[in-house]
């Protein structure tokens, strides 16, 4: 894997300035919101419990991103209308806010604070101890403790289907990925992609960069920028907002590019092939109706395809576009994958 030279320094300081960085670019929000219990016809899971819970969502982005935080957010309004839940959530935190964020909301009586990616987790922990009464959910994370629970969306294997995709697109023989801050959730689907790709063309070149931040558009469209220069004619990304300037990179450039997280093809409908699609609504409702149940226990638990926790978009409009041999080889992977029959391997050592 090739990280591109011109780009270290940048990431080096992004990466630095991170926290600095996107407080200053934007404004932190807690909002909360009122259940409308007559949004759901289906009373079922309401019926389970009489009590009412109230839940916290804490995300690094914002709740519109079309992509990683936005997902966590409709998994937010899921438990509102179906399970009557009163919800708030804070939006854009930094690492320096998420500890104030988490005590802010057990200190007020939550029952459940969710943290939405892996930088979540020490924070999580830490709180926690002070507050044993409330439950804390982390996605992505590597942690537990009695009141803590981590869910881990095996991303990686989406990442793999879209390395495939990408080789398979490819003109060049040079294809990009743009992540943002370094962390294991990240590095595997990175690796994942890279993996994937080269099990279609195993001479592929595969650029890779970090951008060090998970907001910063405009450091996303350097990074991608800088690849499609060298050549690259498909950009993948898991970065995020980032990741939004990566796609606008390959728009404007007209190449090929993959989403992450969510359907992203809306946002370049002539240049997003597919996207891998965390179902984060479906990850967060298992996660809660433990809580729900009483039979919450902390512990790290993982979600792949299999459990219907990942999967890929369609083509879109782009579907004439893509040989039928390489969606057929793609087809054939996911099934194998779902079934038990394929373990994408999950590394999450930086290459």
């Amino acid at each position: 894997m090739k990280n591109l030279k011109k780009l270290a320094a940048l990431a080096l300081a992004a990466s630095m300035a991170a926290a600095s960085l996107a407080g200053c670019s934007k404004k932190t929000e807690t909002k909360t919101e009122t259940p409308n219990t007559s949004v759901s016809s289906d009373t079922s899971k309401t019926s389970e419990t009489s009590k009412t819970f109230k839940v916290a969502l804490c995300l690094s982005g914002a709740a519109n991103d079309m992509g990683w935080c936005q997902s966590a957010y409709e998994g937010l309004k899921l438990l509102e209308s179906d399970y009557g839940c009163e919800t708030a959530y804070t939006e854009n935190l930094t690492p320096d806010d998420i500890e104030a964020a988490f005590a802010d909301y057990a200190a007020n009586g939550f029952d459940v604070v969710i943290g939405h990616g892996y930088e979540f987790g020490d924070p999580a922990v830490e709180v926690a101890e002070q507050y044993p009464d409330t439950k804390f959910i982390v996605t992505e994370g590597e942690v537990s403790a009695d009141n803590v629970a981590s869910y881990v969306t095996k991303c990686e294997e989406g990442g793999y289907i879209m390395g495939m995709l990408a080789a398979g697109m490819s003109k060049s023989n040079k294809i990009g990925f743009v992540g943002p801050i370094q962390g294991a959730s990240l590095v595997k689907i990175m690796n994942g992609f890279e993996d994937g790709a080269k099990s279609v063309k195993p001479d592929i070149e595969v650029q890779t960069a970090w951008t060090g931040s998970f907001t910063d558009t405009a450091l996303g469209k350097e990074a991608a920028q800088a690849m499609i220069d060298n050549g690259a004619d498909v950009i993948g990304h898991c970065a995020n907002e980032s990741g939004t300037g990566a796609i606008n990179a390959a728009k404007e450039a007209k190449v090929y590019a993959t989403g992450d997280s969510y359907d992203q093809n809306g946002l370049a409908p002539e240049t997003v092939l597919s996207s891998s699609v965390y179902h984060i609504p479906n990850v967060i409702e298992t996660a809660f109706q433990t809580v729900a149940d009483g039979s919450f226990a902390g512990g790290i638990y993982d979600l792949g395809m299999k459990e219907g926790a990942v999967s890929i978009a369609s083509y879109h409009e782009l579907e004439a576009e893509v040989p039928d041999e390489v969606k057929a080889e793609i087809e054939k992977k996911v099934s194998a994958i779902a079934a038990g029959e394929f373990s994408v391997p999950c590394d999450t050592k930086i290459r």
